[in-house]
């Protein structure tokens, strides 16, 4: 920790010294003021009763010249919930730092790495703030470009563990070791263009890891116990195809048998130790012109566990990122049931097509379907959606969505076979007041069978272009339904409010909201985390320099 806090300073003296360099950075901070409300489930723990207020911020700096590549990122968190949600988290330091160097064809990075292998599948390593996913690899990473139409990387190194307490003071990683290497290249064959990949990962096993492993083998019944190893290999092909208005990508992964934690509730070894390999297919087809666009997606994926070790789980030591086939949807009721992607189990497909008769108007439909490779169902929506821009200074669109979401696999809440049926209308109209002046009006109702039952969303939005957006919205459970986990039952009547406001000032934007929030799942790219109910005060600064 002493030796990444001075190699930030001497980073940041160095920038005065070198006066014909690049200097930028960023930052981005956010306040949360807790104010309980036993009504919808927030309060009971320390951020409540104890702490009252928390923080969470990033400030990263970047300095770049003659071919070097200097940064630093500070983290602080005080008194934060994203590491913990019921209780507060209070760390700070040196978040990430790299040095880079470009010497002709060769690049040089040792320090914190971020990077990805064709789709990320077989390795990813990334940041997402709003889960608190920072796993990035603490290590070394060449690449060399071999003319114009290849070239190779090659890393290794442990990657970061962004979820033990302290992890900024005592400079935490996972133990394991990783080493990757990658390919890429790009073809023309007359109309046709092709860019393959391949990519091979090795993970190594600690000594302390294999030990754990090896005591919860030896706890299972004699008929599942197997010799565990030390070493786990994966390998990726791919490539994108592109051919006058049609794309093509495929990409298939394997990874050799190890020790992996059951996750997959309908497998009969559920919450075991299993050894088992696993493989990957997924593909995505898509074909456009004038007013007509068709996406086609697939995924088949068994038991593609990557993780630095299986003593890891939910969040927790993730290697790769599986793609996520259904499309993520933006609107708050059907946001709440985002599908995640299931790395032990999953036959998924999605179907898309975008029709624009004319120039003011847009038509889209969607129908995705995914099970288990037993086949039991995991997912359904069919959705449609209409935009009609045809109207002076009115912007109309409107759809509808089916759902059908496995509670049971997706949450694991412990009731077996529940799943959520719903219907959910919405509708959107913008009114354009003058050239910077604009309100927008969202509606939705969610007819919901299981889980919390029917709800109810209304938002109003007055904008004020470039500077200023004002906010007022409100969710309410028409049809609570009945559960010991549902506080809309035992109190009904709660209204889930949110006043908001942002200014935006050139690369700085601030922003203040008093928010009421149900529990549910926070996803982003197919990954998702719980999120428990909150009450209080929300602001935010972003800013770049």
């Amino acid at each position: 920790m002493k030796k990444q806090f001075l190699l930030a300073i001497a980073f940041l003296l160095g920038g005065n010294a070198f006066a014909q360099g690049t200097f930028s950075g960023d930052l981005m901070m956010n306040l949360n003021f807790f104010m309980k409300d036993t009504n919808i489930k927030a309060s009971g723990n320390p951020l409540y009763d104890n702490a009252l207020s928390g923080s969470d911020a990033w400030l990263s700096l970047r300095y770049a010249i003659n071919g070097y590549t200097f940064f630093v990122r500070a983290d602080g968190f005080n008194n934060s919930n994203l590491k913990q949600p019921l209780s507060p988290n209070t760390d700070f330091g040196i978040g990430a730092w790299a040095i880079s160097k470009e010497m002709d064809n060769l690049s040089l990075t040792v320090g914190s790495i971020y990077d990805q292998i064709g789709s990320g599948i077989l390795f990813r390593s990334y940041e997402d703030r709003g889960l608190l996913i920072d796993n990035a690899l603490m290590g070394f990473q060449l690449k060399y470009k071999f003319g114009d139409h290849f070239s190779m990387k090659g890393f290794t190194g442990q990657l970061k563990n962004n979820n033990s307490d302290n992890n900024l003071v005592n400079n935490v990683r996972y133990a394991p070791v990783i080493k990757g290497v990658a390919g890429e290249g790009d073809a023309a064959i007359g109309n046709v263009r092709l860019m393959p990949g391949f990519g091979v990962l090795n993970r190594t096993l600690d000594a302390g890891s294999m030990t754990s492993v090896a005591a919860a083998i030896n706890a299972q019944d004699t008929a599942l116990r197997f010799l565990p190893k030390y070493n786990m290999y994966a390998f990726t092909a791919y490539n994108t195809l592109v051919y006058k208005n049609l794309s093509w990508y495929v990409e298939g992964a394997y990874k050799t048998a190890e020790a992996i934690t059951v996750v997959n509730q309908y497998d009969a070894l559920f919450g075991k130790l299993a050894n088992r390999d696993g493989n990957v297919v997924y593909t995505s087809l898509n074909y456009g012109r004038k007013g007509l666009a068709v996406s086609l997606t697939g995924k088949r994926t068994e038991d593609f566990t990557m993780r630095t070790s299986p003593n890891e789980n939910v969040l927790k030591g993730l290697l790769n990122w599986q793609p996520v086939v259904a499309v993520l949807r933006p609107m708050r009721l059907i946001s709440r049931y985002m599908p995640a992607s299931q790395d032990q189990s999953e036959l998924a497909g999605t179907a898309q097509v975008n029709v624009a008769p004319n120039e003011v108007t847009n038509f889209t439909g969607t129908y995705t379907h995914m099970n288990t490779l037993t086949g039991e169902k995991l997912y359904r929506e069919a959705y449609i959606e209409g935009i009609y821009q045809g109207l002076d200074k009115w912007v109309l669109e409107g759809g509808v969505q089916y759902m059908e979401y496995n509670i049971d696999a997706y949450q694991i809440k412990g009731i077996p076979f529940l799943t959520l049926y719903s219907t959910t209308p919405f509708a959107e109209i913008t009114y354009k007041l003058t050239d910077v002046k604009s309100l927008r009006l969202e509606l939705q109702y969610m007819n919901a069978v299981k889980d919390y039952g029917s709800w109810a969303f209304a938002l109003l939005e007055y904008n004020i272009a470039p500077r200023w957006s004002f906010t007022v919205s409100d969710m309410y459970n028409t049809k609570p339904n009945p559960g010991a986990d549902n506080p809309n039952y035992k109190n009904p009547g709660n209204h889930y409010y949110n006043f908001f406001v942002a200014h935006t000032r050139g690369a700085n934007r601030f922003t203040l909201a008093y928010v009421k929030q149900v529990d549910g799942m926070n996803c982003s790219g197919g990954v998702c985390r719980y999120e428990p109910a909150f009450s209080g005060v929300r602001a935010s600064v972003t800013s770049s320099f």
